[in-house]
């Protein structure tokens, strides 16, 4: 029993809410809402997939929000500037891309903490957005074959669902079911030991925040295609919630580790709380306080590997 709620103690908290809101929540159960709510979830989850990557590598990374800004930002100009589309998602998949490898190299390299570190990026990713956009969002009517990317539907499904469930899958068999994987892993459980076996772990934690930087560049292009318009801070509310995401994912499952599954069902959990408090009507600050809740109580299971991740060198 002990073991049982251990490893499933918060999905199963999160089943009892779901049906509690089920019950009292009005139109909460509609295949629509209920589709909204995964659609929703999308943008946090693949935002919180790569945040995982870097956290098993012991490293955190502050900096995903926003980069995702930057990429954005990056991704809307040139459409907004008339660059063909698929030139602009490229562009801004790249942008994640080489953002989290210097994170990658900062940390390994220059051997700064990966909390300052990505703090610092973050920083210059944020005034790099601003500095592109004048701190105006690019607003426009885009080609509809790229807005299709986010608002486009499969039958009743919408496209993003699909999307999120690509990272997902992707996510939990490169972690689970490859030797990159369990390299990554043996390098954020024990670095030294990891190194000692033969295992390049600097290249292992750049790999990390590399793919954390990546799932911000995906994030970003959906996120611009789904608002048709790219704003320098337009990413900016993910950054606790896939946080919180990833922490709440650490108490299941696999506790006191960083883990693809967890932090899907802690990113819909998430989701589904802030669907229901609204269709409850409970206030808007509400949710604020329940999402601070969850980071204290989430963090507590895994304080240890959230040290040794923010101050190791």
């Amino acid at each position: 029993m002990k073991t049982i709620i251990a490893k499933y103690g918060t999905a199963i908290t999160g089943l009892v809410i779901l049906v509690v809101l089920i019950l009292f929540a009005r139109n909460f159960a509609s295949s629509a809402n209920m589709l909204n709510v995964l659609k929703n979830t999308s943008f946090l989850t693949i935002l919180a997939v790569g945040f995982t990557f870097a956290l098993i590598t012991s490293e955190l990374d502050l900096s995903f929000a926003n980069i995702a800004s930057l990429a954005a930002v990056v991704t809307g100009g040139m459409i907004y500037s008339g660059i063909a589309w698929p030139l602009a998602a490229l562009a801004g998949l790249a942008v994640g891309l080489v953002a989290g490898y210097v994170n990658g190299l900062v940390v390994t390299v220059a051997k700064v903490p990966s909390l300052i570190a990505t703090l610092g990026t973050a920083s210059i990713a944020g005034g790099l957005a601003f500095m592109l956009t004048g701190g105006v969002a690019f607003v426009g009517r885009w080609d509809p074959v790229f807005l299709s990317l986010a608002r486009g539907k499969v039958g009743p499904v919408p496209v993003l669902i699909f999307f999120m469930a690509a990272v997902v899958i992707a996510g939990w068999f490169v972690s689970r079911k490859t030797p990159l994987g369990v390299h990554m892993l043996a390098t954020g459980e024990a670095t030294e030991a990891a190194h000692r076996a033969g295992i390049a772990t600097r290249r292992m934690k750049r790999i990390g925040l590399t793919l954390s930087g990546l799932a911000a560049g995906i994030a970003a292009v959906l996120l611009v295609a789904s608002l048709s318009s790219a704003a320098p801070q337009m990413a900016g509310d993910y950054l606790l919630n896939a946080i919180a995401a990833v922490l709440l994912g650490m108490t299941m499952f696999e506790p006191g580790r960083p883990n693809i599954a967890g932090t899907f069902v802690g990113a819909l959990i998430i989701s589904v709380l802030d669907n229901g408090l609204v269709l409850l009507g409970a206030p808007y600050y509400l949710q604020d306080i329940m999402l601070g809740l969850i980071v204290i109580g989430s963090v507590s299971v895994s304080a240890s590997v959230l040290k040794k991740a923010a101050f190791s060198v």
